[in-house]
């Protein structure tokens, strides 16, 4: 991987979600510049069903009250603990919707359970591995990092990755890698591939589940996690790692917003079509899991 960081830097504005506990950036170049929107979330209730936009609408504030343009919406994989907001604000806003092209796998792992369980025509652009993009005057890179999906993407904008699920805090670790097409040894491998980045480099998270006395924080750098990440700094093998998280993901719930996330957000955060009623449904698989 190249080490040559582009010489504007990238503006972010982070928005945390205590509901899922997500993190949804705005980045960009300055008031007036393109922007690129990652992660958004929709608010979901699961008791009553009923869905809202007060998270996406502070995204839509930020950007008209700054004058920016956005040009893309990018989500880092198909999430499994929020509904995406990406369609709501591309009405708002524009913006072409982007994950990566592993979404494909995850798709066809799910077709079983969801028919329509995603189309990547509902997606207006699917990233290849390595794939070079453009924020306006930001130079962006798409880096394919399997291991908690098939479909990870981190977005290496400027001096800022985006790293999606495959790191947290340091004191908080790493993601599962039990979900369908997971894998413990390719989270490993993209893990050491981000951290083979610049001591320097920004890292953004996707989530935060801080421990006990700790504020929510999603910003540390590539030689921070590699003195202090519990499950992954320097001197921890392949072999550690892969038995400490299968071990781990072995007791680890199923997120609670796992089935209706799964379906909204492998169509690319649209919402099921209504059916004869004037209303929407979200699919309930019985005892499949």
């Amino acid at each position: 991987m190249t080490t040559a960081i582009h010489s504007t830097p990238a503006q972010i504005q982070p928005f945390f979600d205590d509901s899922t506990a997500t993190v949804t950036y705005v980045v960009h170049a300055g008031p007036g510049t393109p922007c690129a929107i990652i992660d958004p979330v929709l608010d979901f209730d699961p008791t009553s069903g009923r869905t809202s936009t007060t998270s996406a609408d502070r995204v839509v504030a930020f950007v008209r009250a700054h004058a920016l343009t956005v040009a893309w919406l990018l989500e880092t994989h198909a999430h499994a603990d929020h509904l995406s907001a990406a369609p709501y604000l591309a009405a708002q806003l524009g913006g072409r919707t982007a994950i990566g092209a592993g979404i494909r796998t995850v798709q066809r792992a799910f077709s079983a359970l969801f028919a329509d369980a995603g189309e990547p025509t509902r997606f207006n652009h699917l990233f290849e591995p390595d794939e070079q993009f453009a924020i306006g005057e930001l130079q962006a890179h798409a880096l394919h990092v399997p291991g908690h999906t098939p479909a990870d993407m981190a977005y290496r904008i400027g001096d800022a990755v985006f790293v999606g699920d495959t790191l947290f805090m340091p004191d908080v670790g790493t993601a599962r890698c039990d979900f369908p097409g997971g894998s413990a040894s390719q989270l490993f491998r993209s893990v050491r591939r981000i951290l083979a980045l610049p001591p320097a480099t920004r890292l953004f998270m996707c989530h935060d589940y801080p421990p006990q006395g700790r504020a929510p924080a999603w910003e540390t750098t590539v030689a921070d996690q590699r003195a202090h990440n519990i499950h992954v700094h320097d001197g921890v093998s392949e072999a550690d790692f892969v038995a400490m998280r299968t071990r781990r993901d072995a007791t680890l719930a199923m997120p609670t917003l796992i089935l209706p996330a799964i379906q909204v957000n492998l169509n690319a955060g649209h919402l099921p079509d209504p059916e004869d009623n004037g209303v929407r449904y979200l699919k309930i698989p019985l005892n499949a899991f």
